[in-house]
């Protein structure tokens, strides 16, 4: 047999292709990684070239679990236009269920007053979903299922929108980007085998409180709400040091609660971890989940060379 896998992954086999919503890959470092949820979400640094990686590995040493590898990049074309682009993949049980999310995004930035500004985003592409259970020992219950049967191998369009509203030290956004529905499985010989994907919603916000002259407070929130699944909410704490060392913690309602740190390397180089603690009881399959990030800002330019023009503080 080519794969032999304990219960743990057929019970998050049969969750993720079932239940009629499935969640999305999940982030601790999520202000981040804001242009991958949030088309509208803008910099306003003309002649700098945003890029971004993360990687995540949710439940490690659990058999199967789910990995997550994300890459970005965006800019200014204007004082009033962004534009993206982002690559997400999800791997489960190392190619066994593998989706791949590629999307351009566009951005319209207003100014509302010589502090503020409201940027309204469009994001669109194409997520492509293939299965292979070749090999696998299915437990009794799943042997006649035939979406275990025969591997699938599909390509959706989608499109997402989004509201991101910014000052110096103040960021809130709304965003869905995953307008379309699209169906994974579908009925086979009369047996009901469906898993689809529904819009998934999210609300962001963060602060920058000034505590003193070398110490920074950056408190964010996060919720992500689809039908048919449990709301997801992350509360983060983060300190920054001297704009250059950065440490918090953060909790995922009912989840997990989770350390992180990050730390500029070079002028425009940011790299960051995260480690997440299992609250729930999938903590007695896996010893938690970590995530890495790297952020680099590219300035075309020089316009910002020899001082920090603009902290990135999410």
């Amino acid at each position: 047999m080519k794969k032999l896998f304990i219960h743990f992954l057929f019970i998050f086999f049969a969750h993720s292709i079932y239940v009629h919503a499935q969640q999305d890959p999940q982030y601790t470092q999520y202000m981040y990684n804001m242009s991958v949820i949030n088309p509208a979400y803008t910099t306003n640094n003309l002649s700098v070239v945003n890029f971004g990686t993360l990687y995540r590995s949710q439940w490690a040493s659990a058999v199967g679990a789910p990995k997550t590898l994300t890459f970005f990049a965006h800019a200014a074309l204007t004082e009033k236009v962004e534009a993206g682009i982002s690559f997400i993949t999800d791997d489960i049980g190392d190619g066994v269920l593998k989706e791949n999310n590629i999307y351009a995004d566009f951005a319209y930035s207003l100014k509302l007053d010589d502090e503020s500004r409201l940027a309204l985003g469009l994001k669109a592409g194409v997520t492509t979903f293939s299965t292979n259970f070749n090999g696998f020992r299915l437990p009794e219950e799943l042997e006649q299922d035939f979406a275990f049967d025969n591997g699938q191998n599909s390509t959706f369009p989608n499109i997402g929108i989004g509201a991101f509203y910014h000052r110096d030290k103040f960021y809130a956004g709304l965003s869905v980007p995953n307008l379309l529905s699209s169906t994974h499985l579908e009925n086979q010989n009369g047996i009901s085998t469906k898993g689809s994907e529904n819009m998934h919603v999210f609300a962001t916000a963060g602060y920058v409180y000034d505590l003193n002259s070398s110490i920074k407070l950056k408190p964010s929130l996060l919720a992500k709400m689809v039908k048919g699944s449990p709301l997801s909410f992350d509360a983060s704490f983060n300190a920054l040091i001297n704009n250059t060392f950065e440490a918090g913690v953060s909790y995922r309602l009912d989840d997990s609660v989770n350390a992180m740190f990050n730390m500029k390397i070079l002028p425009g180089l940011k790299a960051g971890y995260a480690y997440d603690y299992t609250l729930s009881n999938l903590s007695d399959f896996s010893s938690g989940s970590h995530e890495i990030f790297i952020l680099f800002d590219l300035d075309l330019l020089g316009l910002q060379r020899g001082y920090d023009k603009s902290p990135r503080f999410y």
